[in-house]
């Protein structure tokens, strides 16, 4: 059964099970059929849902839950469209398949030059190459973006075959039917969905659907329902990855050197077999790891083992680092991708006013280090593990041990925090190969110090700033330069291409859009340029939540709070004399002066002010902070964004509320010096990280929108840290520039 319409960027929806849709690429078709693994009384309509006989409607997502609510998001979207009982709605994670390729994210991953040239043409034949590959991915707040309509559509498909259906019992016309709290009626007779669902998939989808309308008083969109994740995860039901026991288990710890090291050279085996309960001891290239008979002992019996590595040269040190980033800008590799007007021209002669920034690397710290469960059997392999692209994880697994993908499957958990770290599959790869040299189940659990060492960071970035400020105030030319490795395409080279985290470090080595992101000040200036240099550090850098949005808006920001203390302008009235053509992020400012108690950014106030633009959203901060025993305390942190009208406003306002303290956190700690190839801190502790008593009361508020509604886990991170920057300036009376915010402040 085909679906009646086809969207560019939308996933084909409504086939019966069993049926499928066709896609064209130039001449070569392509099918994509829908075929749910259905248990006995349950009965499948599409891709995306499937109807028991009690009537439980079982929403099939594709999203890993990572703590943002994906799995109530999209659920919500199509229980209302169907008219179901949100009582009656469960989750399950969907199989491998085309249908639920994300090919938002993997088209802004993947894009190029060439497809933006291409224009709609570009667009399609990358969605298309993303649904051929089955690139199942979790990421950039595009969940909700992506899924939005088919979800909707799914809703109303089911919601027609079912009310055909019962309008075949009750020999009515089928258009006078509804689906009201889960129940198909006529307006004077009821039937329960289960009763007509095996009716249902045999039925054709009508050639125009009839869509619900919005602005319906029972619409669930908008409502606050409870999040279907929740109860377990308090109940202590939910599996996560150090939840997961099989039969005859081993417990594994491993160790992969210093950062840059190539291969495994040396250890003592003698001494780590000492430890009580230890098994085994596998090896690999790059990495040594124990089992035993609990983790305790793995992971004891490998300290013993002391492994030693060889190492390139030169080993990671912050000098390294600070000298490619300061001599990336005098090289033939950057890239300018935006000018506007006459930069030159504003320059030429003219008092500029400038500023460097920079950031260290910020580490992941996810409460949950990598993990996963891994068990081999006669080509079988079966692996459990978080994961935000599990097509690519299987796909990972079975080139490690040489089998086809089909006899490999992967089982996506719950992550315990990931922030874009468990995009990347590797502790996968490594607990199917233990468990295939141990011939017994294994489970695989980073340390705290492995993981630290082992991270993919946010990239660290300069940014060489520049602007000249006209009559009346106004800025009238920007200059930013920004030096950054381009860590998404370095990320992609591992996760799509299985490449090395060392050799993969090539593909940051060009100028990339990606990595200038957030850099485009939101503000009318008519004389704009952005370049992008990249930089070659020997540290493999990764997704981050906010990508170079969290880098680019300290830098855009921080910049223009100094520009309104040169132009002799309080700094809420400098950025809104320049947001004439832009209304929404200028409400958003507006209202977040007045629930914050805006005092004009007076010297003393503890007050700062931020703003930012992203993936369609916008959004302003105001922060309060102060020092407490030398250490920085926020008072009080204040939002206004807008999004959209959201699905549920619990979950936007939890999720900017959590972008922002993760944003706070980020500009306050989570980074750590390098020496010799390590990091200096290996515990959560050493971080620098702000204690519960040290981040105050934070405030949400959710300006009010007709406009669809956006992905939101990203949009709280990226103006925390240039607010709390400005905020310590109006206290110390010197501008902060770099981060974190450590005490190392410019004058």
């Amino acid at each position: 059964m085909k679906s009646p319409s086809i969207s560019r960027r939308g996933l084909l929806v409504g086939a019966a099970a069993g049926g499928g849709l066709l896609v064209a690429w130039g001449v070569w078709p392509r099918r994509y059929d829908a075929r749910l693994s259905v248990a006995p009384g349950e009965t499948a309509i599409g891709a995306f849902l499937k109807i028991d006989r009690a009537g439980q409607i079982l929403v099939m997502v594709p999203q890993a839950e990572l703590g943002q609510g994906v799995f109530t998001l999209l659920a919500q979207i199509l229980a209302d469209e169907l008219g179901a009982d949100w009582r009656t709605i469960a989750v399950q994670p969907a199989p491998p398949s085309p249908l639920y390729a994300n090919t938002l994210l993997a088209s802004e991953w993947m894009a190029s030059d060439l497809s933006r040239a291409t224009g709609s043409l570009g667009d399609y034949a990358l969605a298309e190459l993303a649904r051929r590959r089955t690139m199942m991915l979790t990421g950039g707040a595009t969940s909700v973006p992506m899924f939005r309509e088919a979800y909707r559509e799914a809703g109303a498909v089911a919601r027609a075959l079912l009310c055909q259906a019962a309008a075949a019992r009750w020999d009515v016309a089928w258009e006078i039917c509804d689906i009201r709290d889960g129940l198909v009626t006529d307006g004077k007779r009821t039937l329960k969905t289960g009763e007509l669902a095996e009716e249902a998939a045999r039925l054709p989808v009508p050639q125009l659907l009839p869509y619900r309308s919005p602005d319906r008083e029972d619409s669930l969109i908008g409502a606050e329902l409870p999040r279907l994740d929740v109860p377990a995860k308090i109940d202590g039901s939910a599996n996560y990855a150090a939840d997961i026991r099989l039969p005859d288990m081993l417990f594994a710890s491993i160790r992969q050197g210093p950062i840059g090291a190539r291969r495994l050279i040396s250890m003592n085996e003698a001494a780590a077999r000492k430890v009580p309960g230890i098994v085994g001891i596998v090896k690999q290239d790059g990495w040594v790891a124990v089992t035993a008979r609990n983790w305790w002992a793995a992971n004891q019996a490998l300290g013993r083992l002391d492994p030693v590595f060889d190492v390139a040269t030169p080993l990671l040190d912050d000098s390294l680092i600070d000298k490619a980033l300061d001599t990336a800008f005098d090289s033939d590799d950057g890239r300018r991708f935006v000018a506007t007007g006459d930069l030159a021209s504003v320059f030429d002669g003219a008092r500029i006013a400038t500023a460097t920034y920079s950031v260290a690397p910020a580490l992941h710290l996810a409460l949950e280090p990598m993990a996963a469960t891994a068990r081999v059997r006669d080509g079988d392999v079966e692996v459990w593990m978080p994961t935000q692209a599990p097509v690519f994880a299987r796909r990972a697994v079975a080139q490690a041990l040489g089998l086809p993908e089909s006899a490999v499957t992967i089982y996506p958990l719950f992550a315990g925090g990931s922030f874009d770290r468990k995009m990347e599959h590797e502790a996968g790869v490594q607990a199917a190969l233990i468990a295939r040299e141990a011939k017994v189940p294994v489970q695989l659990m980073w340390s705290r110090s492995e993981d630290i060492v082992q991270d993919r960071p946010r990239p660290p970035a300069r940014a060489r700033m520049a602007a000249h400020i006209g009559q009346g105030g106004l800025v009238d030319g920007f200059s930013a330069k920004v030096a950054m490795p381009a860590a998404l395409a370095e990320t992609w080279a591992r996760v799509a291409h299985g490449e090395r985290p060392m050799a993969a470090r090539a593909k940051a080595l060009h100028a990339d859009s990606a990595a200038a992101s957030g850099l485009i000040p939101p503000y009318a200036i008519p004389h704009l340029a952005v370049d992008h240099y990249p930089v070659d550090v020997p540290l493999p850098t990764g997704r981050w939540r906010g990508n170079a949005d969290t880098i680019n808006c300290f830098f855009v920001e921080s910049f223009i709070d100094e520009l309104a203390q040169i132009a002799g302008v309080e700094p809420l009235s400098f950025r809104m004399q320049m947001l004439g053509n832009n209304p929404h992020l200028a409400r958003c400012l507006t209202n977040v002066a007045a629930l914050g108690g805006w005092q004009g950014g007076a010297r003393g106030s503890g007050q700062g002010i931020a703003c930012h633009m992203m993936q369609g959203g916008a959004i302003a901060v105001l922060v309060q902070a102060g020092f407490s025993g030398g250490r920085i305390k926020i008072e009080r942190a204040v939002a206004v964004a807008d999004i959209g009208a959201p699905i549920n406003p619990v979950i936007a306002r939890q999720q900017i509320e959590g972008g922002l303290i993760f944003g706070l956190a980020s500009a306050m700690g989570g980074a750590s010096e390098y020496r010799g190839g390590l990091p200096r801190a290996m515990r959560l502790g050493q971080m620098g990280l702000p204690r519960m008593a040290e981040i105050g009361e934070v405030i949400v508020e959710l300006a009010r929108s007709s406009e669809p509604a956006i992905g939101m886990s990203e949009i709280g991170v990226p103006a925390a840290a240039p607010a709390l920057a400005s905020a310590l300036a109006t206290l110390t009376g010197r501008r902060w520039r770099n981060l974190p915010l450590n005490g190392a402040a410019s004058a």
